[in-house]
């Protein structure tokens, strides 16, 4: 079963976590890492020849123009992780096409790609913000995977699909393709996609985790990483315990899951996993249902 692998490609200081703390204004002066962490990732996924969806920043396609077309260059996909970094939900329908169409131009600028995948910041396309992938397909975004179908104080939509499913908005159908969850028992799931999930939990959880969605429902599970979490030297600038916790524990362990994730799953880009077909993407009568 070939998987999606994602890259949210962002500074160490771009999580909402560590925003709290360390706003815009501040971004310009602090040391960059986010050059040498891709590079680990990068070599990573060259030592296993292993393809990814980057979802570049656009804030860092704007800084970093040779970074991006490294990228693209070893056959990556490119996609969109907006401009700024601003939660969808915090935004007016106005700002967030604003926010979309600079980080567009922003990639097209750094490596001639104009993306077609998208994530929001924070998983931020909730129940609130559905009115954004109208916008999307509007901007001529064909996929999305910006949906974690969980209960979270910040994000999710419990109870949404679980798999890749083609959405109809008045701009035309997109391609959601959430994070990859388990079904629990009394309709419960259970996050195995990543980030703080990859960190907390031992490996053999996200493994156990992708090993049922690729064998009982027979679907891709969609994983993702944050360079910053390769990051040896990662400097720590988010706050109080919660934020802490969520942004650094487990960081040491990444590495290591990583490898092994690679080693034991086949893993590919959204382009890969769900080609388009005349300007659609493809996906399976299961995760329809």
């Amino acid at each position: 079963m070939l998987n999606v692998l994602s890259i949210d490609l962002e500074e160490y200081f771009h999580p909402t976590e560590v925003q709290n703390e360390v706003d815009a204004s501040r971004w310009s002066s602090l040391t960059p890492r986010v050059e040498y962490a891709t590079q680990l990732v990068l070599e990573l996924l060259d030592r296993h020849n292993a393809k990814a969806t980057f979802f570049v920043l656009g804030w860092v396609a704007s800084r970093y123009p040779k970074l991006v077309r490294d990228i693209a260059r070893r056959g990556h996909e490119i996609g969109c992780h907006s401009y700024r970094h601003e939660l969808v939900y915090a935004l007016t329908p106005q700002e967030f096409r604003a926010d979309t169409e600079e980080a567009v131009r922003a990639i097209e600028d750094a490596c001639g790609v104009t993306p077609v995948s998208y994530r929001a910041p924070s998983y931020s396309i909730t129940n609130r913000s559905l009115w954004a992938l109208e916008i999307l397909a509007e901007c001529g975004f064909t996929r999305d995977s910006s949906i974690y179908p969980i209960a979270h104080d910040r994000y999710g939509i419990p109870g949404f699909g679980r798999h890749a499913q083609v959405l109809s908005t008045p701009s035309g159908p997109i391609l959601e393709v959430p994070i990859a969850t388990v079904q629990l028992s009394a309709g419960r799931v259970a996050p195995v996609g990543g980030g703080a999930y990859l960190r907390l939990f031992p490996y053999r959880y996200t493994a156990a985790g992708i090993r049922q969605i690729n064998t009982v429902d027979r679907q891709p599970a969609c994983i993702y990483l944050h360079p910053w979490e390769l990051d040896p030297e990662l400097p720590r600038l988010a706050a109080g315990f919660i934020s802490r916790l969520r942004t650094y524990s487990g960081l040491s362990s990444v590495g290591a899951k990583m490898e092994r994730l690679v080693t034991e799953f086949q893993f590919s880009s959204l382009a890969d996993v769900y080609p388009l077909h005349a300007g659609r993407s493809t996906v399976t009568a299961q995760a329809c249902a």
